[in-house]
């Protein structure tokens, strides 16, 4: 028999081969470990009492998340597209007018659907990165059956205030429904949808949930929980068919139950602080990314900034901040088309806490060192610092 001899592994030349890896970017996030270990539990079968009771439980978690008791949570095997689609099938008539507001890539997204789905769509457009003018929104409104509107911008770093948008357009236009592409401010940013007088929020398991892709999240209005049925082209995305048996703890349709279960670790955390002290370390982890950019020359690509997404305008080619990154294990994202070139986007959505964020502040300095920029060391993570105690 002939003895196999162990080859030499390749010698490291470099200590960046010790980096662990790190998800910065706005979704997918990081994910909590024990979330992980969830999913590799035994599959269950869907149709049992212990998948009822985590589809109950998972729905009065995300409900707690949302602030709003009486609003109808609904879980979907699909991703936030797939769950704000759901939604529309199933509560604007076949046909009808809708408004579109948006000032970035999946603002316009919802409008490429409607049009999709043949709906008559009506455009209200903004430069990317600004934010939504609210007397804008109310007039374009009147007229029309609903509004598709993004909370917090992706692409741009940009949140909405959408009290004052929901506000001005219902004034405007008392029967108009409001849909909300929640999916970077659910769990992240102030939401009142009630006060709001909001009628669906949409979001996705991938963002401030801080799970793994593969859910959409539906939340109704008592009143739209009423209207469902309005369009009758619709089989998987019914949400009519999912109210009554989500109440009971079971799907419609095959649901992604490990994940369910999943999102029972991922928000246990969340779930366990009032959400307004949710909101303001989120908004706080945001304020000191940006503050770190800021320390080494960036400015932010929004005009109105959402505490999901430090979008900087780098002083250097952005895919050299991004290729910096890398090669430090990080892994960050530049801006879509057609501004891919304009910005670079970081997040703390996922398993992030503030000392996480002086590590990615630590990063950046790195980032930009090794870019040849002149770098103050400790520059980034002292503003960081500073913003988190401000």
């Amino acid at each position: 028999m002939t003895k196999l001899e162990a080859k030499p592994a390749s010698l490291v030349t470099s200590a960046n081969a010790l980096l662990r890896p790190r998800l910065l970017a706005p979704g997918p996030v990081e994910t909590d470990p024990r979330t992980m270990l969830t999913l590799a539990k035994p599959q269950i079968h869907h149709r049992t009492p212990e998948a009822r009771e985590i589809v109950l439980e998972a729905r009065a978690r995300l409900s707690a998340l949302l602030g709003a008791p009486e609003w109808e949570p609904l879980i979907l095997t699909s991703s936030g597209t797939g769950a704000f689609e759901a939604a529309l099938v199933s509560l604007v008539p076949d046909g009808a007018n809708v408004l579109s507001a948006s000032a970035g890539k999946f603002g316009e997204r919802w409008a490429d659907m409607a049009h999709s789905l043949g709906y008559a769509v009506t455009r209200l457009e903004k430069p990317w990165g600004e934010a939504l003018d609210p007397a804008e929104v109310a007039d374009a409104a009147r007229g029309q059956a609903a509004l598709l509107i993004t909370h917090s911008e992706t692409s741009t770093g940009a949140l909405h205030d959408l009290a004052r948008i929901a506000e001005q357009a219902k004034r405007a236009n008392p029967d108009l429904l409001i849909l909300v592409d929640a999916v970077t401010s659910y769990a992240v940013a102030e939401l009142r949808p009630a006060e709001w007088q909001l009628d669906a929020v949409i979001s996705g398991s991938q963002k401030g949930v801080g799970g793994p892709p593969g859910l959409g999240f539906v939340f109704l209005s008592p009143s739209s929980v009423e209207r469902l049925g309005a369009n009758p082209r619709r089989y998987y995305f019914d949400l009519k068919k999912e109210v009554a048996s989500q109440r009971k703890g079971e799907t419609a349709q095959t649901p992604a139950i490990n994940l369910v279960e999943g999102l029972l670790t991922s928000t246990e955390r969340l779930v366990a602080v009032p959400l307004e002290t949710l909101w303001a370390e989120k908004a706080k982890l945001n304020a000191a990314l940006l503050a770190a950019g800021n320390a080494l020359g960036c400015r932010p690509f929004a005009s109105r900034v959402s505490p999901a997404v430090a979008a900087l305008v780098p002083p250097v080619a952005v895919k050299d901040v991004v290729g910096a990154l890398k090669a430090l294990g990080a892994r960050a994202v530049a801006g879509q088309a057609p501004h891919q070139d304009a910005l670079f986007r970081v997040s703390t959505m996922g398993y992030f806490d503030r000392y996480d964020t002086l590590g990615m502040a630590g990063l950046l300095e790195d980032a930009f060192a090794n870019l040849g920029r002149p770098v103050e060391r400790g520059v980034a993570v002292a503003a960081a610092w500073k913003a988190l105690n401000a």
